[in-house]
């Protein structure tokens, strides 16, 4: 177990860059098992979950070859089906969440595939209903062993075709089923898709490996069946979350700060929510160019009534930055609610930030409202546990923004999503040390 010490108070300075999207690269480097050909992947985020995944691959028999700090090869040619059935497989992948996305390329190419009930954020339930109905709908059989909590889908013949509508717009609920469907015999058709960008991401990389995947970019997608995909360059994107991280930092230090390379056709509501908080950012070509601010006004609506920040499936705003929202609007002038509608545990952190002296009113599980200080009253530092990624970078947030030293335990969560972040924060000003137990 690690822990940051952190010492709060002190201005950043200069520019950072995202590192590749974690949400991405956990469905592309799935994609990898749909080939037997060599799959080549850039701007791979070196975190906890990407390097999980990447491990369960080479012990499922991927030979994987590392080309640069960032990038690998993949080559799923000689695939040890065997695997998916052992112990050693059950641990490794009830660890990581995003192994549930190995299964739609396995089901689709060899007939089976196998996975343990999946780990990760303690953020509330999240099912899986929408990834093995979509199997069944293409021909496959469910089975479940309660015992083991572990999940299988199989198939004896050729995944079919047919027509879906999705019961939610789940990211690798959509994923995974265009994953099975890009094999299947006939035309595949999913009305209710999510559409984010990382959706659209893979989209484009199995159309490069052959697939005919239209509809990218909207909630109906249509896939046109083939025998066989080959080999492919892929990029990733810059994580978006990542980056609303950074105008967090920024904003709540003080600071002016430089977001590099940021793909603002990718950003969605990103930025215009945060100007809803009264935050300055300007575009500067593909950067994101955060003055020092001494203060910022969140906007009521027009009638007066106070400003709600809530989540939706893309283009909506994403969930996984309402934290960050809460975090920054502690030190804003004015009220604001955050209403976080899927997940019915990832506002619980707060009871940490009211320690730290915000006002924070949890108003149910899903909404907390928060009156900002306007900077009138600075957060106090103290000791706390992240319980899951976005928490935890939030936590991070607010502890560098306070007056004294904070203490962050099970860092690892924050390592889940965040690449080298106490090096790239120094690395700006920061005042952070990893302290290992």
């Amino acid at each position: 177990m690690a822990s940051f010490k952190i010492e709060g108070g002190h201005q950043l300075q200069g520019s950072i860059t995202p590192q590749g999207a974690k949400n991405e690269a956990l469905q592309v480097i799935c994609a990898v098992l749909l080939t037997a050909e060599k799959v080549i992947i850039n701007n791979v985020p070196n975190i906890l979950d990407v390097n999980k995944l990447i491990f369960i691959l080479g012990e499922l028999g991927v030979t994987i070859e590392r080309l640069g700090e960032n990038s690998y090869s993949f080559q799923a040619d000689k695939i040890n089906l065997e695997y998916l059935e052992s112990s050693d497989f059950k641990r490794d992948g009830s660890s990581l969440r995003g192994s549930i996305m190995i299964v739609g390329p396995l089901l689709a190419r060899f007939g089976k595939g196998y996975i343990p009930r999946p780990g990760g954020d303690k953020i509330g339930r999240r099912r899986l209903d929408t990834h093995f109905e979509g199997f069944i709908n293409l021909g496959a059989t469910f089975r479940y062993n309660k015992e083991e909590y572990f999940y299988g889908v199989e198939t004896s013949k050729k995944l079919q075709g047919t027509t879906m509508l999705l019961d939610e717009a789940s990211v690798t609920g959509t994923a995974n089923i265009i994953m099975a469907a890009v094999l299947a015999e006939g035309t595949t058709t999913i009305y209710n898709a999510a559409c984010e960008p990382y959706i659209q991401q893979l989209s484009k990389m199995l159309n490069s490996m052959g697939a005919k995947i239209t509809g990218v970019g909207s909630n109906l997608l249509t896939i046109e069946g083939v025998t066989s995909l080959g080999g492919c360059t892929h990029r990733i994107l810059p994580d978006m979350i990542e980056i609303g991280s950074w105008i967090g930092m920024a904003v709540m230090t003080k600071s002016e700060l430089t977001i590099k390379n940021v793909s603002w056709e990718n950003l969605g509501q990103i930025p215009d929510v945060f100007r809803k908080l009264g935050i300055q950012l300007e575009k500067k070509q593909d950067d994101i160019y955060i003055p020092a601010q001494n203060g910022y006004e969140i906007q009521n609506y027009i009638d007066g009534s106070v400003l709600t920040v809530a989540d939706a499936p893309w283009p909506g705003f994403t969930p996984d930055l309402l934290s960050i929202v809460l975090v920054v609007a502690t030190q804003a002038k004015g009220t604001v609610l955050i209403h976080q509608k899927m997940f019915e545990s990832r506002l619980f952190f707060v009871d940490k930030l009211i320690d730290m002296g915000a006002k924070v009113i949890l108003c149910d599980p899903h909404r907390a409202t928060v009156i900002g200080h306007d900077f009138k009253s600075q957060l106090k530092a103290t000791k706390m546990t992240s319980p899951d990624i976005r928490a935890g970078i939030s936590l991070l947030i607010a502890a560098l923004s306070a007056k004294g030293t904070s203490i962050i335990h099970n860092i690892e969560q924050i390592d889940r999503g965040y690449e080298n972040i106490e090096h790239r924060l120094r690395a700006i000003g920061a005042k952070i040390e990893r302290i290992e137990e």
